[in-house]
């Protein structure tokens, strides 16, 4: 069972055999599109959620010039630093899932900055709230938004921020629901069968 399609090409090339999909799912349930707030915050809103570290290549975000108000939620050995240099930036510190979701639907982009990451959940999360994602072109991106529309991928950080503000809502919602914990469990379940045949073939 593998997550993504480049990792199953990897074990491909490395001689493994029986390889089936099985995406990781998100609670619809908890992340969803709830109204709009006035926060007092310029909009857009630009979302960056997970951990603050190096590997996650936030500074190529929070180095961006874009309009509007960056929000970053999560904690990490780099908060601090990340605090004392970008005065102009909210951090939220690590947060509950209930406010987590809040700050995705209250954003207008969920900006995923890392070219490392092998699949990103936090950008599922922020689709199922509603909210474009802006990333580059890379493993983890490509693997989710790819070409669903649901989002903006470019070399240029900044052009896929600005690009991914016009798409709708409603078609991230939708994407999102395919990714749904019951889509994630009926996936493994059609694979458990499908090997159950294999065996008796």
């Amino acid at each position: 069972l593998v997550v993504a399609e480049s990792i199953r090409k990897e074990l491909t090339s490395r001689g493994f055999t029986n390889l089936v999909p099985w995406s990781r799912g998100v609670d619809i349930a908890a992340f969803k599109p709830s109204p709009r707030e006035n926060n007092g915050d310029a909009r857009p809103i630009w979302l960056y959620a997970g951990r603050l570290a190096i590997e996650k290549n936030i500074k190529a975000f929070l180095d961006l010039d874009l309009p509007g108000t960056k929000w970053v939620v999560g904690g990490g050995p780099q908060m601090k630093e990340l605090q004392r240099r970008y005065k102009d930036v909210r951090f939220f510190g690590p947060a509950t899932t209930e406010e987590l979701a809040r700050r995705y639907s209250q954003s207008d982009c969920f900006v995923f900055p890392s070219k490392t990451d092998t699949f990103g959940l936090v950008m599922v999360e922020a689709l199922a709230s509603g909210v474009p994602v802006a990333a580059y072109p890379v493993q983890a991106p490509l693997e989710i938004v790819g070409e669903a529309a649901v989002g903006a991928l470019d070399e240029d950080l900044r052009s896929a921020c600005l690009n991914a503000l016009a798409v709708p809502g409603e078609d991230c919602r939708a994407f999102a629901l395919t990714r749904s914990w019951r889509a994630c469990a009926e996936q493994f379940l059609v694979n458990i069968a499908m090997s159950g045949e294999d065996a008796v073939r």
